[in-house]
């Protein structure tokens, strides 16, 4: 704390101290330093002593002597006058020591933070006078009322980060297909089972399954459990990018590489530097940009589009597809060598028909969260339906069964759940279909015939999948089950 401009002399005399004289010394010194001044107080309400430092406390000219109590009290804060002086007065009275904290009015210096201990001098069981120091704590109180705001904030932000926690939790639970693990099957335990064990590792991962199936869930969680899992977490949908674009969005582009490009753009590699790129649908790149990402898996390098400059890259990659990635190598589509890389660490999702117990779980866990948002009550699900969902084959899987059972709460007028089985007719139309041909054919042998009046095409008005009935995902599911070569098929 600066000083008023009061000079008080404070040096240390001339000649040889005394030892009283040292004493006296030593003690304005300590009092100067430490912004603290001692004082005694009469019964009579006169101050009879003042030490040099009182003075520059309150702002007094020692040079007009001692104070007066009422002249005192002026420069204390309206507020703290009275509380002063009842504390005077019970320490004269009552005979006890008095410890008060209170404002000044400094003419100087403004406002301040004063703390005074005063304790009684008995002179025949009587008090006769007070004796005490105050101490400027103006510094250390401001000190600690602004570590209780931080204090408070940090609270406010503890509180406030815990409840963005909550919402972004209900968000993803509503955004990011948790539903799609829920279950206790076989299958699906296997596959978390697979997803916990490569997770810490840094190898790349090949997630194969159908539309709806949950893929980039398990991408997610894979890279969570990461040592990567405070990175970026970057998902691209291949099948979603025009062929034109998508080396530009794997790996950006420079400056002027192409009409549009008005500046530079990093790609997905570059943000998702230190994490994880997600790439959706890998089976569906054209093959140049195949060729760049098999260079980018080899070399961790790459090239942004229209520069020359060789990029270092560390990225761990999880791919997926819903293709059958072998026939479409043994069609030239896909490049072997990408493939190798990729499927370092293959893990297949079960389609939902194929693993049925599971379906009671989500139906429950759907029922409940559609019928909350649209405030109904559902007490109970009809055991028709329950039996039909189980039944039906789900060509979209755990999305189409979620989508299903959205659409049966907002017609349902009851407080029980129940599915219009025509929404699933033509599933149960077809899938019977197959199953039954009277004993007199497989269901190889259909879809063999099928693959040969269509030439080895799935989808399609004149495909296989519209010659039998089912939908296309279906049908390539039941390829790959049953290790069929439909490319065999093509010009027969």
């Amino acid at each position: 704390m600066k000083s008023d401009g009061l000079k008080i002399q404070s040096e240390r005399p001339e000649g040889p101290l005394t030892d009283l004289e040292r004493s006296e010394f030593y003690l304005r010194e300590g009092e100067r330093l430490a912004h603290m001044g001692s004082w005694s107080l009469r019964a009579d309400g006169i101050f009879d002593y003042w030490s040099p430092e009182t003075f520059l406390l309150f702002g007094f000219d020692p040079s007009e002597g001692i104070p007066t109590l009422p002249k005192w009290l002026t420069v204390l804060h309206p507020d703290d006058r009275a509380l002063l002086a009842k504390t005077i007065e019970k320490m004269f009275r009552e005979n006890v020591r008095g410890d008060v904290t209170y404002r000044v009015d400094h003419p100087k210096q403004g406002k301040r933070i004063m703390h005074s201990t005063g304790e009684p001098v008995l002179e025949n069981d009587k008090v006769t006078r007070l004796i005490g120091n105050t101490l400027d704590i103006t510094e250390q109180e401001n000190a600690t009322r602004e570590l209780k705001k931080a204090f408070e904030e940090i609270k406010a932000l503890k509180d406030e980060l815990y409840k963005e926690n909550i919402v972004l939790r209900q968000e993803i639970g509503s955004t990011s297909m948790f539903e799609e693990v829920l279950g206790t099957s076989a299958a699906l335990q296997n596959v978390l089972a697979l997803a916990a064990k490569v997770a810490p590792t840094d190898s790349t991962v090949l997630i194969a399954g159908e539309t709806g199936t949950g893929k980039e869930l398990i991408a997610r969680a894979i890279h969570t459990r990461s040592k990567r899992g405070e990175r970026s977490f970057v998902g691209v949908n291949c099948a979603a990018i025009p062929s034109s674009l998508i080396m530009s969005e794997l790996f950006g582009h420079e400056k002027g590489a192409f009409t549009g490009a008005v500046q530079r753009r990093l790609g997905r590699f570059e943000l998702a530097e230190g994490g994880t790129l997600f790439l959706d649908e890998v089976g569906d790149l054209p093959m140049e940009t195949q060729i760049a990402l098999l260079r980018v898996l080899q070399e961790r390098e790459f090239e942004r589009v229209g520069g020359g400059e060789l990029l270092q890259c560390n990225v761990r990659v999880i791919a997926a597809t819903n293709r059958d990635l072998h026939s479409a190598i043994a069609a030239g589509s896909f490049r072997s060598d990408l493939y190798y890389r990729l499927n370092v660490f293959p893990i297949a999702l079960p389609p939902l028909r194929e693993r049925k117990e599971d379906i009671p779980i989500l139906v429950n866990y759907f029922v409940d969260r559609y019928a909350k948002r649209a405030g109904k009550k559902i007490e109970s699900i009809r055991k028709k339906s329950l039996d039909a969902l189980q039944e039906y084959s789900w060509p979209g899987n755990v999305r189409e069964l979620q989508n299903v059972i959205e659409r049966s709460l907002i017609i349902v007028d009851t407080n029980e759940f129940s599915v219009d089985k025509n929404w699933l007719s033509h599933e149960f139309q077809s899938s019977r279909r197959m199953r039954s041909a009277s004993g007199k054919s497989t269901e190889r042998e259909q879809i063999e015939a099928a693959l040969a009046r269509s030439r080895g095409k799935v989808s399609g008005r004149q495909g296989a999948a519209a010659i039998l009935g089912i939908p296309a995902s279906t049908l390539e599911s039941k390829i790959r089950a049953l290790r069929i070569n439909k490319h065999a098929y093509k010009g027969a």
